[in-house]
């Protein structure tokens, strides 16, 4: 018990105290950490962040104002879905019979031959007939033989076989030929298609399992290559793939600074909605948006269990789709635009063009060339260092997956920085 009224008094003054100091520092807002942002766009942005934040005299906490992430190499470097498909190839991860294999790699995929680019070790085009005929026959092989389907082999000496070197090789060229032959907006959902008769539960671990194994991975080009002695009816094929995942402290603690400023961040992604709300909601990977706030692609479900058909009535959230969502779950709803987007590619540009309330656009530079995301990051290049710069460029270096405190850009295998493209 307290020996006195002023014992007590004294004690209540300092809660008071405390209490009031803590609500000071809560108004006054989170200042942006300066990591490894380049020193221009990082004060464009703690601007930003004051003249939109609870600490701007115009702010209406009734009508917060709200931004707009890209994830997969924007948020992190590298991406979610391409590195949980690769787990899925590399581990097995599959609830598929070979028939169902089969009928998901054709599904919605135009048949011929791919593009040039993707012959096969003769020369010799390739023909989804073919990759069809070839991943279902190594398929099969495997379900007849691993534990985790009807075998008895483990997953180590499966690996040992040339079906499933082949089965391995053959889906990843799969996906990369669709992509580059038909365009993101078939192989976007093709790959998620693979999730067929999976739970949500189940996908979200796998994705937790993916990645941590990414991010324990050397960031790196390799290459999965058919073997010569199971050439098949496509033949001998090959296609490299990048390894490993980075998390991005600065976009992290961005987010974060917005959100103590009273700015709400959600997330606008390509990749399956559920994939990348365990990457961007799980608290030790250090964004901790609410789930909520997360935007991407669906699936229809049947008691909660995958479908292989893309959600009725929902936009595809890719290139101009992303727009399309964003003025149909935020801005309409809102009645007001986002004031920033973030983003790294042609897959962002809409979303960061078609929005007049747009106060800024930041480019995680990639020396993209082309009238999209090119165009802008040369509009960027250009205004650097201008109080009114509008369209922002943040340097990465591609062999570490981390930023660097420039608008330079280094590619992976290089030694020498760019601004942008030639």
């Amino acid at each position: 018990m307290f020996k006195s009224k002023k014992s007590l008094v004294a004690l209540l003054v300092l809660a008071m105290f405390l209490i009031a100091n803590v609500a000071v520092v809560s108004a006054a807002g989170q200042v942006l950490t300066p990591g490894k942002w380049a020193p221009n766009t990082y004060k464009s942005m703690q601007k930003l962040i004051d003249e939109n934040g609870a600490k701007s005299p115009n702010y209406n906490s009734s009508k917060k104002p709200y931004v707009v992430f890209d994830w997969d190499n924007t948020a992190i470097m590298n991406d979610t879905e391409e590195a949980l498909y690769q787990y899925q190839i590399e581990n097995l991860a599959f609830k598929l019979t070979p028939e169902e294999m089969g009928a998901l790699v054709a599904k919605n995929v135009p048949a011929g031959a791919f593009l040039k680019d993707y012959n096969n070790a003769a020369g010799q085009p390739v023909t989804l007939d073919a990759l069809v005929a070839d991943i279902v026959s190594s398929y099969k092989f495997i379900y007849d033989n691993y534990i985790g389907f009807k075998g008895l082999m483990s997953l180590e000496d499966i690996k040992k076989t040339d079906e499933y070197q082949d089965f391995r090789a053959k889906m990843w060229y799969a996906y990369e030929a669709i992509g580059d032959t038909y365009g993101t907006k078939v192989s976007y959902t093709w790959v998620l298609f693979f999730f067929k008769n999976m739970t949500t539960g189940e996908v979200e671990a796998l994705a937790e399992k993916s990645n941590d194994y990414a991010l324990g991975q050397a960031i790196s080009r390799a290459k999965w290559v058919s073997p010569a002695s199971l050439p098949g009816k496509a033949g001998v094929v090959g296609v490299s793939r990048w390894t490993g995942l980075r998390l991005t402290e600065e976009i992290a603690d961005l987010m974060h600074t917005f959100r103590d400023n009273g700015i709400d961040v959600y997330i606008c992604t390509a990749s399956l909605e559920d994939v990348v709300g365990v990457f961007a909601s799980n608290p030790k990977y250090g964004y901790k948006l609410p789930r909520a706030n997360v935007i991407g692609m669906r699936l229809e479900k049947v008691n909660d269990v995958y479908q292989d058909t893309y959600k009725k009535d929902y936009p595809q959230t890719a290139e101009g789709g992303k727009t399309v969502v964003l003025k149909m779950l935020l801005a309409d709803k809102k009645g007001y635009d986002p004031i920033f987007i973030a983003g790294d590619s042609n897959g962002d540009w809409n979303m960061m063009v078609d929005f007049k309330g747009i106060k800024r656009i930041l480019v995680v530079n990639r020396l993209r060339s082309g009238k999209k995301i090119g165009a802008l990051s040369a509009e960027a290049a250009a205004t650097i260092g201008k109080p009114d710069a509008r369209v922002l460029l943040q340097g990465r270096n591609e062999n570490t997956g981390l930023w660097m405190p420039t608008e330079y850009m280094l590619k992976y295998g290089r030694d020498t920085e760019a601004l942008i493209a030639k």
